[in-house]
């Protein structure tokens, strides 16, 4: 996965996934989504076979690197968790 910045600002980024899909995208979209600073996160991939995933976060009150920092920091977290319960059957 690349992460290629292509707009940022106090309140806003747009970024590339270069070479993610839907799957990991929309849990990430998703994560962003519970943080009450993030007015919006949202993704969309142009082209479904050759196009990557662009994302747009805008944030109220907070660094949006910051919001993206504590989005991946809970996913790390349920994904440990998830294989630990995998782990135990």
């Amino acid at each position: 996965m690349e992460f290629k910045v292509l707009e940022e600002s106090k309140n806003k980024l747009v970024f590339q996934l270069i070479g993610e899909t839907h799957t990991f995208c929309n849990l990430l979209k998703d994560e962003l989504q519970k943080i009450k600073e993030v007015s919006i996160a949202t993704y969309r991939i142009d082209h479904p076979l050759v196009g990557q995933p662009q994302f747009l976060i805008e944030t109220k009150g907070m660094e949006p690197r910051k919001a993206l920092q504590e989005a991946l920091k809970t996913m790390k977290k349920k994904a440990a968790e998830f294989k630990k319960e995998v782990g135990n059957l």
